[in-house]
């Protein structure tokens, strides 16, 4: 019997598994069925909370560089970035300025100070490139405050700081950029799957403020502290993604990374296309899977490749609510386990029995 080669990268099941531990249960399910099988785990994000434990699982020589810094409700918070092999730095905004390090939701004052610090201590560090995870966020700042922590100012009307915030932006008179520290030699590529301009009915306070604690009068507020920091900054704020992270996006465009799609971005520097050139069957997934999920999520992204690759790629999910075109097979853990409550009860347990089940099901044969 020919041996083989099933890829399982899945995102976090977020809140209830990390990708890496979603992965090792798939593994353990389809080898209890075919134990022959070479299974190799990547381990996938889209940029947002599990970025950093990503590619730390892929690249063994990764090192974790700890540090302290302000907190988005101004405590301070250990955080970490990470340093590859090859002199590239990814800093997280989960990691440093996300809503998990909030003890309550501050949707006005919540800031991106700390994230900003954690990118300083990586150019001090001397890093080639930067990679930017964006995602958790607990601010609508604009990235202000990553942007303070890299040398710019943000003024009122008396040449005063502003305070941290989207509050503070409501006393915005004037942005000034000349102490504002260089991109390391290869540049900052932002990573982020959301697709979100800065402001309107899509944008970054109208679709995320509620999230982070913002009631319908504070989403006014929001929005209008936005288009006050959008008109001193030369970005369009239009531009799809730069809503992302409650703007952190933009403020990140401002400074000149760059804005790519994250679950692609990460896709591609931990070799998932190189290896899906040899193997037989891609297994991804994520903890729902839904209409939103076609716009970038890793589970679309990589059904793409997969599809391009003339490799069967398969499904699971928490939660199915979308039709999952573009796989051959998938399976919800809400199915599996009887209810959503019972899927999120335990959800290594049927993890390992829906990747079980996709073992058994009968695959079409790989193109190749």
């Amino acid at each position: 019997m020919t041996r083989r080669r099933i890829l399982i990268a899945p995102d976090s099941f977020k809140g209830t598994a990390t990708a890496i531990e979603v992965a090792r249960a798939l593994a353990a399910g389809w080898a209890s069925v075919h134990p022959l099988d070479d299974l190799v785990l990547l381990p996938m994000a889209d940029g947002g909370e599990g970025t950093l434990d990503a590619f730390e699982v892929a690249f063994p020589g990764a090192r974790r560089m700890p540090l302290t810094v302000q907190g988005p409700d101004n405590r301070p918070a250990d955080a970490h970035w990470l340093l590859l092999p090859d002199g590239t730095g990814i800093v997280e905004l989960a990691n440093t300025s996300g809503i998990t390090l909030l003890e309550a939701l501050l949707p006005l004052d919540a800031h991106t100070l700390g994230f900003g610090q954690a990118i300083a201590a990586a150019l001090d560090h001397g890093v080639d490139r930067l990679l930017l995870a964006l995602g958790g966020s607990s601010s609508s700042d604009g990235g202000a405050g990553a942007l303070t922590a890299l040398g710019a100012l943000f003024l009122d009307a008396m040449n005063r700081p502003v305070r941290l915030g989207n509050r503070g932006l409501g006393a915005l008179a004037t942005t000034t950029f000349s102490s504002l520290r260089s991109l390391p030699p290869h540049g900052a590529q932002i990573l982020s799957d959301v697709t979100n301009p800065l402001l309107g009915e899509q944008g970054a306070a109208v679709v995320y403020g509620p999230q982070k604690g913002a009631n319908p009068a504070q989403v006014a507020g929001l929005e209008s502290n936005l288009r006050r920091l959008a008109r001193l900054i030369p970005v369009d704020p239009t531009l799809p993604g730069t809503g992302a992270a409650g703007g952190t996006a933009f403020g990140m465009l401002a400074w000149g990374a760059r804005l790519t799609s994250g679950a692609r971005a990460v896709a591609d520097v931990l070799g998932v296309p190189a290896a899906l050139a040899g193997a037989s069957v891609l297994i991804t997934g994520e903890g729902r899977f839904d209409a939103q999920s076609a716009a970038g999520k890793v589970a679309a992204v990589l059904a793409a490749l997969s599809t391009d690759a003339g490799v069967p790629a398969l499904l699971v999910a928490g939660k199915i609510e979308a039709e999952p075109t573009g796989f051959v097979a998938a399976q919800s853990l809400t199915k599996v386990a009887g209810s959503s409550a019972a899927a999120m009860a335990d959800p290594l347990r049927h993890l390992h029995t829906a990747g079980a089940a996709l073992a058994r099901a009968q695959l079409p044969q790989h193109s190749r």
